[in-house]
C-alpha cells in the first residue's frame, strides 16, 4: 500500500508544529521543529505539493521568529543576518501561498511577514502594510480550522491599538478575541500569553480589576504548565502592576 502524495509531508508538518509550540512555550528548543519542517518542505517539493511546501516554509519562518523572540526575551541581541534570514523565509512563504491562491495560507504568510517589521524592526508602518490585509482574511483563517493563526492575527492588531494607535478599548476587543480563539483550541500552553496581553489592554483601558483577574489566571497557568521562565515572569509583572492599580484605586476611593 503506497502513501498518497502529500500525506507524509502533512504528517511531518503536524509533528513539526507540535515541536514548535513546545519550543515556543516550554523548552526554548527549536531544533526538532526546524528539522521536521525542512524535511516536510523537501518531501512536498518532490511530490509537487505546493500547498504543503508553502505550509512547511511558513513553519520554518515562524520557527525562526520564535527562536529570535526567545533570544530577545532572555536579554540577547539579534544580528542583521538573523533578522534578514527570518524575513527571507517569510517572503518565501508569502510567495508560495500566493501561487496556491489559498486565502487562509496567504493570510498566515502576511501575518508572518508583518512580525519581522512590527516585532523585530519596531517599524509599525511597515508591519501594518502586511498585517491589515491579513486581518481582512482572519475569518478565512478561522474557517480553515487554524484557530491559532487567527488568534495571532487578532493579537497583533490588538498590539497596534494598544501601543501605536492608543485605542485601548479596541485593543481589549481584539485581544479578547485572540484569547477566545486560543481557549477554543484547548491547549493551555497557549493561553497565558493571551491573558497577559489582554491584562495589559484592560489596564490601559482603566479596568484594573479585570486586568488583575487576567494576570492572576496567567500566572497560575504558566506555573502549572511549566512554561518558560520569561513567560512566567511576564505574567507576574502584569499581575504586580494590576494589583498595584487596584490598591491605588481602593485607596483613592477611601480618601
Amino acid at each position: 500500500m503506497t502513501t498518497p502524495p502529500g500525506l507524509a509531508a502533512k504528517a511531518l508538518c503536524a509533528a513539526a508544529d507540535e515541536a514548535l509550540i513546545e519550543g515556543s512555550f516550554r523548552t526554548g528548543d527549536f531544533a526538532e521543529a526546524e528539522r521536521l519542517f525542512t524535511d516536510a518542505r523537501e518531501l512536498a517539493a518532490r511530490d509537487g505539493d505546493g500547498e504543503c511546501a508553502a505550509l512547511a516554509v511558513t513553519g520554518l519562518g515562524i520557527t525562526a521568529h520564535s527562536r529570535n523572540i526567545n533570544l530577545l526575551a532572555d536579554g540577547g541581541k539579534l544580528s542583521d543576518d538573523e533578522i534578514a534570514g527570518e524575513e527571507s523565509l517569510m517572503r518565501d512563504a508569502l510567495a508560495a501561498w500566493e501561487k496556491t491562491g489559498n486565502a487562509a495560507g496567504t493570510a498566515r504568510a502576511l501575518w508572518g511577514l508583518s512580525l519581522v517589521f512590527q516585532v523585530l524592526r519596531h517599524d509599525w508602518n511597515g508591519g501594518m502594510t502586511y498585517l491589515w490585509p491579513a486581518f481582512g482574511l482572519a475569518d478565512a483563517v478561522e474557517e480553515s480550522g487554524d484557530l491559532y493563526g487567527a488568534s495571532e492575527i487578532h493579537r497583533h492588531v490588538g498590539f497596534y491599538y494598544l501601543y501605536r494607535d492608543l485605542r485601548p478599548a479596541e485593543a481589549v476587543r481584539r485581544l479578547g478575541q485572540s484569547l477566545a480563539l486560543r481557549e477554543r483550541i484547548g491547549d493551555l500552553r497557549r493561553v497565558p500569553s493571551a491573558l497577559v496581553a489582554l491584562g495589559h489592554a484592560e489596564l490601559a483601558a482603566g479596568d484594573a480589576r479585570r486586568a488583575a483577574a487576567c494576570a492572576y489566571r496567567a500566572v497560575e497557568l504558566a506555573r502549572a504548565g511549566g512554561l518558560l521562565e520569561w513567560r512566567l515572569r511576564s505574567a507576574e509583572e502584569i499581575l504586580a502592576k494590576a494589583d498595584a492599580a487596584v490598591r491605588a484605586g481602593g485607596a483613592s476611593g477611601a480618601s
